[in-house]
C-alpha cells in the first residue's frame, strides 16, 4: 500500500487518528511538513465528520426498542462524566480532551462526547479543530524527541 495512502487512512481512523499517522509519517521517513498538514486536515474533517452523522445514526437506530433502551442508559453516563467538565470549562473543555494524545481522546472521541451532552455545533467545531492542533503539535514534539535521542544513543554510538 502507497505511504501517503496508509498514513492518510490512519489519520481518519477512529483508533488511530494523527496519534498513529504523524508517528508513522516520521518513522516511514515521509516529508514532515506534508505529514502534520496532512494528518492535522483529514483529523479535523473525519471529527467534523463524525459530529454531524452520529445525528443521523442515532434517530436511525432509536427505532430499535432495545438500541433505545440501552442507549439511554449510556447517553445518560456519558452526560454525567464528561458535562461537569465542560460546564467547569466550556467548550474548550472538549478541546483539551481532544488534543490530549492518550487512548481513548481525540477527534472521533470528542465529537461523540460534544454530541452527547448537546454541545452547539460552531463550538464542537471549534473544539474539535482546536483539540486536533493540540495532539498535533504534542504527538510530533514526542516523536521527533524521541527519534533524536533514539539516534543519538543508538546510532551515533555504534
Amino acid at each position: 500500500m502507497n505511504d501517503w495512502l496508509l498514513l492518510a487512512l490512519l489519520a481518519m481512523a477512529p483508533i488511530s487518528e494523527l496519534r498513529g499517522s504523524i508517528p508513522y509519517g516520521i518513522i516511514k521517513g515521509l516529508p514532515l511538513g506534508p505529514v502534520i498538514i496532512i494528518s492535522i486536515i483529514l483529523n479535523i474533517l473525519a471529527g467534523i465528520f463524525a459530529y454531524f452523522f452520529l445525528d443521523r445514526i442515532v434517530k436511525v437506530f432509536l427505532n430499535f426498542s432495545l438500541f433505545k433502551k440501552y442507549y439511554q442508559k449510556f447517553v445518560e453516563r456519558a452526560q454525567k462524566k464528561i458535562k461537569a467538565e465542560v460546564d467547569k470549562y466550556g467548550w474548550l473543555g472538549v478541546a483539551i480532551f481532544i488534543g490530549i494524545p492518550l487512548p481513548f481522546t481525540g477527534a472521533w472521541t470528542g465529537a461523540l462526547g460534544s454530541y452527547l451532552i448537546g454541545l452547539e455545533k460552531k463550538k464542537a467545531v471549534i473544539a474539535i479543530i482546536l483539540g486536533v492542533v493540540m495532539a498535533a503539535v504534542i504527538v510530533t514534539i514526542t516523536m521527533l524527541t524521541g527519534v533524536g535521542i533514539f539516534k543519538t544513543l543508538f546510532i551515533k554510538a555504534v
